[in-house]
């Protein structure tokens, strides 16, 4: 694949730069420049930002709110929203429930939930995983009885990052257990946060942060009108949810930032040591890291393509997946190296503006650990690597 930008590409390379230099608000690009965890309204602040330049659906369709970009123009985009490391988009409304709503879901559900969703005034959680029920999501026991004109919710999700924030919860919930497959009879539910029933209980992370949660429903009512699609059919709008989240969590120009910033950084000397650059065997392991994500690259542009096209992503979505979070991975251990034996302290305030620390990883050098620690979970949320090996090996190898 040969990627040569055109005039009109080039000038919206400018453009998307130009935003990005501008108006990029000083005190978030400050907190991301020193890894200080940034407040949700941070995060909303700016994705109203960009919601206000018509660039928050990236991948929506037009007539829903979308930007309408091709896949070079997204992939452009990327590029530059990771060059000025730009807050990531929080996905659970724009990238996950959102899509599925604007295909599965009925106009008036569209009309009621899509706008919010896209200029960010609602903030959305995922309840997929269960205690018992991660990987093999399909033995979820949740359950979702009718009665009537409401559903009653009980049962429990776990992992439901940011949920302490949420407004919103997207949930599979079994309607039904009269079924020839575990996969039938779920069903794929919108549940108001503030119902009655549902409470969520922090799960604290060993870095100290809460960034996880249990949420717990006791019989939550739900209106039957908050059922999207047709009941029982939730795990396909499940699956076709997991294929938007899998495709952006490859984060492949986050990835070229990331290794970027760490050529630089090893190039120079720290503390009077030698300057990594000159040692052989490192930089052998950073070569080998970038042909793999060069080459992960072009899977990700041949998958923008099929998106523009209308079509869902596919199983190239589960390649990305387990690719692209093994290459963040990888750049997480590069980066401990680099900082070798001073990554080891945890120091809490690291996380406080202000916070002095010495830059030899990403920000303070304790939380390159910190981070190379949290990030051993991206191959296994969204679905773990070792099960989308099997979705590409019966959907790509015919197995």
């Amino acid at each position: 694949m040969h990627v040569t930008f055109s005039e009109q590409e080039l000038a919206f390379q400018e453009e998307v730069r130009t935003f990005f230099r501008d108006e990029f608000p000083g005190d978030i690009r400050e907190k991301q420049d020193n890894g200080i965890e940034l407040s949700p309204e941070d995060y909303i602040r700016w994705q109203q930002l960009l919601h206000s330049r018509g660039w928050a659906g990236v991948n929506w369709p037009v007539e829903y709110g979308g930007t309408g970009w091709t896949p070079v123009q997204k992939y452009i985009f990327a590029a530059e929203e990771a060059n000025a490391n730009a807050p990531v988009i929080i996905p659970f409304g724009l990238s996950m429930v959102g899509p599925v709503i604007y295909t599965f879901g009925n106009q008036e559900q569209q009309q009621r939930f899509l706008p919010d969703i896209l200029a960010s005034k609602v903030w959305w959680c995922q309840g997929y995983s269960e205690p018992g029920a991660g990987s093999d999501l399909a033995s979820l026991k949740t359950r979702a009885e009718f009665a009537g004109d409401h559903y009653v919710v009980n049962g429990t999700k776990t992992w439901t990052t940011l949920g302490q924030h949420a407004d919103w919860i997207f949930c599979l919930a079994r309607t039904s257990t009269d079924v020839a497959r575990r996969q039938e009879g779920i069903s794929f539910l919108l549940i108001d946060m503030k119902t009655p029933g549902v409470t969520v209980k922090p799960i604290i992370l060993l870095d100290g942060v809460h960034e996880v949660n249990e949420v717990h429903f006791d019989n939550v009512k739900v209106p039957v009108e908050n059922l999207v699609g047709e009941e029982g059919k939730g795990w396909t709008y499940g699956k076709v949810l997991l294929q938007h989240e899998r495709a952006n969590i490859a984060a492949v120009a986050r990835s070229h930032y990331r290794i970027r910033r760490l050529r630089k950084q090893v190039s120079e000397s720290v503390r009077g040591a030698p300057p990594l650059v000159t040692d052989a065997s490192y930089m052998r392991q950073l070569a080998a890291v970038e042909v793999e994500l060069k080459a992960l690259e072009y899977t990700e542009l041949r998958t923008l393509a099929a998106v523009a096209s209308g079509k869902a992503p596919g199983p190239e979505s589960s390649i990305l997946k387990v690719k692209g979070t093994e290459i963040q991975q990888a750049i997480d251990m590069l980066y401990v190296q680099a900082a070798g034996y001073y990554a080891l302290p945890y120091v809490p305030d690291q996380h406080e503006v202000g916070f002095a620390g010495d830059s030899v990883g990403e920000g303070a050098e304790t939380s390159t650990a910190l981070r190379y620690f949290n990030n051993r979970k991206a191959s296994i949320y969204g679905g773990s690597n070792e099960i989308q090996k099997n979705i590409i090996a019966k959907h790509v190898l015919g197995l």
